[in-house]
């Protein structure tokens, strides 16, 4: 099965306009999850990582502004298209003010949206370039081998660490005095559709605590940022 260039989910409960928008995204390439009403997007959102949500602003039970700021105010930042048959330039301000990247209003030529689409994801996944840390690295008397996936703390000892463990770490570490949002964290370490809870996100921060630490209470390197993500300092 061939894989997909993206995941999208796609919220209109208009049923014909919706069809014929899936067909012609998954022709493109794309994987598509469909919702006809805020309350099953939200659900969507929760559970499932995208890379871009297109989405009508007049649908049953929450519109989509609503939608766009819930996602927004919950630090994800997935592009968000909008469609709507709302074309005033004053309904266009207010969309990208509550934090859509693009807003394209109906009747819309197909091409033109596909394109749209097609850049959105593209900058989506320029994730920003950091300045990579190579395969060991260092840092208050704990030595990390990337490579080998193994450590050594400050205390001596030494332990195995899962592939998972070696990539979250790198993340963390590349990121440096930065939230890492969950949403990036799934999408870098555990990929595309496969959604572990935050609580395992947790037990990983607990268990680099109890690696690396000297008082695994009072962290100095690893630190849950409630709500947002999860954070490495020096």
């Amino acid at each position: 099965m061939k894989e997909s260039i993206a995941n999208i989910l796609l919220v209109e409960d208009e049923e014909n306009l919706h069809e014929a928008l899936k067909l012609n995204l998954e022709m493109e390439g794309y994987s598509i999850t469909s919702a006809y009403d805020g309350n099953a997007a939200l659900k969507a959102i929760e559970n499932e990582y995208f890379d871009l949500i297109i989405l009508d602003i007049m649908l049953p039970g929450i519109d989509g502004i609503s939608i766009t700021e819930t996602v927004r105010v919950s630090a994800n930042e997935v592009p968000i298209l909008i469609l709507s048959a709302k074309n005033s330039s004053s309904d266009r301000v207010l969309g990208l003010k509550k934090g859509a990247d693009d807003y394209l209003t109906k009747p819309f030529n197909l091409e033109e949206l596909l394109l749209r689409v097609s850049k959105l994801i593209h900058k989506n996944k320029k994730i920003t370039v950091k300045e990579s840390i190579g395969d060991q690295y260092e840092f208050g008397n704990n030595k990390i081998d990337f490579k080998a996936q193994e450590a050594t703390n400050w205390n001596g000892q030494q332990f195995p660490l899962s592939k998972k463990e070696a990539m979250l770490l790198k993340l963390l570490i590349e990121n440096k005095g930065e939230v890492v949002t969950r949403e990036k964290i799934l999408q870098v370490v555990w990929g595309y559709n496969v959604y572990p809870t935050t609580r395992t996100i947790d037990n990983f921060i607990l268990s680099f605590r109890k690696y690396f630490e000297q008082d695994s209470r009072n962290p100095k390197h690893f630190h849950s940022v409630r709500g947002v993500g999860y954070k490495y300092t020096v």
